[in-house]
């Protein structure tokens, strides 16, 4: 009899169990939509969708809030939190990454419509109003440009988390004459802010390159996350449900 009251009492509390055992992965990163957005907005990027289908099938939950970006490789390099969405290889080579990708993003310029200025190589940024943003990792001459420029009128650096959205706000006010962004969320924002047909592509820096989403390397349980993200993102790939998420922010499969 106290054997099967025994099992009783585990059966009862095998959910708590598995309750308490769930986590809450915390993500952090700047606002690069369509890859993350708004926390809760109806569209919260198209990465946050993917790690909250792939995380909620093991019983984990997402706790995604923007930061900027210099401050959120920081604080997730160092353990503070768990996970960044999209970046690339090359801006964190010490964190740990899924076997797959989360996308494809190139580096393109953009000016004022109107302006004839096409990037051909570092040196033609030498009479431009270059805009920026703080933290971010562009290609190893741009980063030297940018480094050696940022005390000087010609290089504008900003961090903030709407970082994107002011430079392209001052590209048309003409207060700066070039800025440098992911074609991916450029595009959105343009078609966002109804500016289109305001600024135009001035030439590109890199071609397109993988991003992921990448946890702490200061964390033991990262190295679980991204097998889930790596073997998650194959299953939605192959159900359909990942088409599904890519069809509402009207992308296609990088692949």
């Amino acid at each position: 009899m106290k054997l099967i009251q025994q099992a009783i009492i585990v059966l009862t509390l095998s959910p708590l169990i598995q309750v308490s055992h769930a986590d809450t992965i915390t993500i952090r990163a700047d606002k690069w939509f369509p890859i993350n957005g708004e926390p809760k907005d109806e569209k919260p990027g198209y990465m946050i969708e993917i790690a909250n289908a792939i995380m909620s099938e093991h019983g984990h939950q997402i706790d995604y809030k923007m930061m900027p970006w210099q401050r959120s490789l920081l604080e997730v390099k160092q353990g503070n939190y768990d996970c960044l969405v999209g970046v690339s290889k090359s801006e964190a080579p010490d964190f740990i990454y899924p076997t797959e990708s989360w996308g494809k993003v190139g580096s393109t310029f953009y000016v004022k419509k109107g302006n004839t200025w096409t990037f051909k190589g570092i040196d033609s940024l030498e009479n431009q109003r270059l805009g920026v943003i703080g933290g971010y990792d562009y290609s190893d001459n741009l980063d030297a440009y940018i480094e050696n420029k940022q005390s000087s009128p010609m290089v504008k650096v900003i961090s903030s988390n709407n970082a994107l959205e002011k430079n392209l706000r001052k590209l048309v006010a003409g207060r700066i004459t070039v800025t440098v962004g992911a074609d991916l969320v450029v595009k959105s924002k343009l078609n966002e802010l109804g500016l289109s047909n305001d600024i135009v592509e001035a030439g590109l820096l890199l071609e397109p390159e993988d991003i992921y989403i990448a946890c702490s390397p200061a964390k033991n349980v990262s190295q679980n996350y991204v097998q889930l993200f790596s073997d998650g993102i194959k299953k939605l790939r192959e159900t359909g449900k990942l088409k599904t998420i890519l069809d509402k922010y009207g992308l296609d499969d990088w692949l």
